[in-house]
């Protein structure tokens, strides 16, 4: 068993979203020494659509995290909409909305008191592999400046950016680019939207709306690059584009306060991806193992399961080629339908009019494109926690 040298942590965690920050907690409450590094100084937003279902619920929930008192607004619901309203349905599963603001600032705090080492504002530029002075080999990251964090195991969290010499391969989607933009919605649109996340299709790409926390709306939507390409690569073109093809839309933000100077942007993300295969002491947890499409699936309860399974299997002693494997296992088959309904409400969306047939589609595609729930049941992720070698102190915040 890998354990930490009495100089250093036996364990450290690049990125401190949801995926790493969950990660670092579960090691650091099992007695490990575990770092985390995040590249950010301070809170700030993601591209991300923010909502958090049954799955995500429960591990945040397991973590002691009381999602109600950092203002996460409820979620009953789902509609579907075109250039008019196509259906609704009540939710299988009660949901939540926060904004990763919120979210993340809270599970790096939670890390840190669990006794994680939290480093804020350093960027690991590159991660190699050494023998060092110990038979297994040593993971080293070099941060800018030139500092360097070396440990038996590395997880890697850092989202949808990539670390060079260790970038993810192509998914099966690679021409969207992500927006996202805050709103404050006009009262009487407030409550028309309230309980509801709203996905709406126009040519070239889908959206969603939803309340988050303080009743902001976070409009995050996906957009082919030739579409975007054609609204002359500028937002308000590209909202005006939204707004000209979607009525229910621009019925949600007439009158609506932008609540950003301009809106976040992604690209290059590999939708569909699944990662089968790692090196020996390499764990990849959230959208470095597996990157669904937004709306039709949910990245945040994939990065909370895959963190959760990796502390399991990693106090188990269990190696990191089996956890990618086991992983995938779990994960491809909602990936897969995920990104497949993603590339259909793109290339053929007048086939979600049937959807006007049979409300209750909705309700059974937002089931099959979560988690399994024997992926993620207590039974399936026990943990049997393990003593820390003695005479090793391990890295406090």
């Amino acid at each position: 068993m890998k354990r930490a040298s009495c100089s250093g942590a036996e364990a450290f965690v690049v990125g401190g979203g949801p995926a790493g920050a969950a990660l670092a907690i579960h090691l650091a409450r099992s007695g490990r020494s575990v770092e985390v590094i995040e590249r950010s100084a301070a809170a700030h937003h993601k591209v991300c659509g923010e909502f958090l279902s049954r799955e995500a619920i429960a591990y945040l929930d397991a973590l002691g995290l009381d999602l109600r008192s950092l203002g996460a607004a409820p979620i009953h619901g789902v509609r579907l909409a075109g250039r008019q309203p196509i259906a609704a349905c009540d939710l299988p599963f009660h949901a939540l909305s926060l904004t990763r603001r919120r979210l993340d600032e809270a599970l790096l705090a939670l890390a840190a008191q669990s006794g994680a080492k939290v480093v804020r504002g350093r960027r690991v530029d590159a991660l190699t592999q050494t023998n060092g002075t110990q038979a297994d080999p040593m993971w080293v990251a070099q941060l800018t400046g030139g500092e360097r964090h070396s440990a038996p195991a590395v997880f890697l969290a850092t989202g949808k950016h990539d670390v060079a010499a260790h970038r993810r391969p192509r998914g099966v989607q690679n021409r969207l680019i992500a927006f996202k933009m805050y709103f404050r919605l006009a009262p009487a649109q407030q409550r028309a939207l309230h309980g509801w996340v709203e996905l709406f299709l126009f040519p070239g790409g889908y959206a969603g709306l939803q309340l988050t926390e303080g009743n902001e709306a976070n409009l995050c939507l996906l957009v082919e690059r030739t579409a975007f390409a054609a609204c002359r690569q500028q937002w308000p073109a590209l909202l005006t584009h939204l707004l000209r093809f979607c009525d229910p839309l621009a019925e949600r933000l007439d009158a609506a306060e932008p609540l950003l100077a301009k809106p976040l942007a992604l690209s290059s993300i590999p939708y569909g991806l699944l990662v089968e295969r790692t090196e020996p002491g390499l764990w990849r947890l959230g959208d470095q193992a597996a990157v669904i499409p937004s709306f039709s699936g949910d990245g945040i309860s994939i990065a909370l399961h895959s963190a959760r399974l990796a502390a399991a299997m990693y106090l188990r002693d269990e190696p990191s080629t089996e956890f990618a494997r086991r992983l995938h296992r779990e994960l491809r088959n909602s990936v897969r339908l995920a990104t497949m309904l993603s590339r259909l409400m793109i290339a053929l969306p007048v086939l979600a009019q049937t959807v006007q047939l049979w409300p209750a589609v909705l309700s059974h595609l937002a089931t099959r494109t979560r988690i399994p729930t024997a992926a993620w049941s207590p039974a399936a992720l026990a943990v049997r926690p393990q003593v820390p070698a003695p005479g090793c102190s391990h890295l406090q915040s």
